[in-house]
């Protein structure tokens, strides 16, 4: 079984940017395809970016295209964010997930999760 460790979280100024990571442990990372959702208080968990299990296709939610960048690194099984010009709106607990059906903007596709990294903006 996968597990999911995730950190480079933290508290940033507006305009600032941080980078999480989220470090597999277990079977083979390079099978799954992977995903960051975000979930702010008192709202629903929402999708943020997808990557597929090579890393050479990549998807966006409307709200971060252009600021966030989804990346891996399947030989060091790690999962990136690459998060600039942030916003208080991108204020967040965020969550890495692993899906072996492929990669989806549904929680529902992915069955691995990690624990969540805190992000906070401050304007």
């Amino acid at each position: 079984q996968v597990q999911l460790v995730e950190s480079g979280g933290g508290l940033v100024q507006a305009g600032g940017s941080l980078r999480l990571s989220c470090a597999a442990s277990g079977r083979t990372f390079s099978n799954y395809a992977a995903a960051w959702f975000r979930q702010a208080p008192g709202k629903e968990r929402e999708f943020v970016a997808t990557i597929n299990w090579s890393g050479t296709s990549t998807y966006y939610a409307d709200s971060v295209k252009g600021r966030f960048t989804i990346s891996r690194d399947n030989a060091k099984n790690t999962l990136y964010l690459q998060m600039l010009s942030l916003t208080p709106e991108d204020t967040a607990v965020y969550y890495c997930a692993l899906s072996p059906y492929g990669s989806g903007t549904n929680t529902k596709t992915y069955t691995i999760w990690g624990q969540g990294s805190q992000v906070t903006v401050s304007s």
